[in-house]
């Protein structure tokens, strides 16, 4: 299939003197047995852009978060971060935030902070770094509270603080807010934002959620049967305006595409 390419990285980005890790991908694939499930897939990711990665169920779109963050290894193809070697990304430079947040319930908030920052957990360093962490999500009077107590906005914000206080440059955001509500996904939402353009990281977030990734992201890439069908650049200023006509516009086209095989299939079945 054909990749249609609308735009690439916003100028914005280019803007912004980030810390994040560029990453490179070229004819990336992964295979389960006989199923491919990326085909070749080539994508540049610029230093501190956002990207979002969205698709229908089984398009590829969770498959290749974990090749990039080094939890999976791809049957094929290559990707580097800056000018590294192929596949080696640079050591503690890489996080990843799941939708669960995998606390640690026989450790307090603090303690599952701490967690993120691997073998450099040497005290008195390691509680100063995760108290920081927390300041930055807003839970830093939690620090001694268990798990079991918070609610589970609060948990996600710990399970990015404990992303977070390595501070990497590479985060990956695996449809991190799909269990919250409604509007603590929104307030989460802007939170990671507001960290983002604080820290300057590289972030890619898969999501189903269009509404979220035009929140959030620079630049929304859309995977279609393990390829890039769609790769368009979001350049509106933030903060976003939830409800705004250029939204709602870019909405509908991304919607467009990723409702086109539904809809022709009812067309065919009518």
């Amino acid at each position: 299939m054909t990749s249609l390419v609308l735009a690439g990285a916003p100028a914005a980005t280019a803007e912004r003197t980030a810390r994040g890790l560029a990453i490179t991908a070229r004819g990336l694939t992964k295979s389960f047995g006989n199923n491919k499930v990326i085909c070749g897939l080539d994508l540049h990711v610029p230093s501190g852009q956002f990207l979002a990665i969205v698709g229908r169920s089984g398009c590829g779109k969770s498959t290749f978060l974990p090749l990039l963050a080094g939890l999976e290894q791809p049957s094929g193809g290559d990707f580097w971060f800056d000018d590294g070697e192929p596949g080696a990304a640079p050591r503690d430079s890489v996080r990843v935030m799941f939708q669960e947040h995998r606390l640690l319930p026989w450790a307090r908030v603090l303690g599952n902070v701490e967690v993120g920052l691997g073998a450099d957990r040497s005290p008195p360093r390691a509680a100063d770094r995760a108290v920081e962490a927390l300041r930055a999500v807003d839970l830093e009077a939690r620090a001694r509270a268990w798990p079991s107590v918070l609610s589970g906005g609060q948990k996600q914000r710990v399970a990015l603080a404990r992303a977070l206080v390595s501070r990497p440059r590479f985060l990956a955001l695996d449809e991190p807010l799909g269990a919250l509500d409604a509007l603590t996904r929104i307030g989460m939402q802007r939170l990671i934002e507001r960290v983002w353009l604080e820290q300057k990281f590289t972030a890619i977030l898969v999501t189903h959620d269009v509404t979220e990734a035009l929140m959030l992201a620079d630049r929304i890439v859309l995977i279609e049967n393990g390829t890039i069908a769609l790769d368009t650049a979001i350049d509106l200023p933030r903060p976003r305006r939830r409800g705004s006509v250029e939204l709602a516009l870019l909405e509908e086209r991304i919607l467009r595409r990723l409702l086109r095989e539904d809809i022709a299939r009812a067309e065919y079945v009518i």
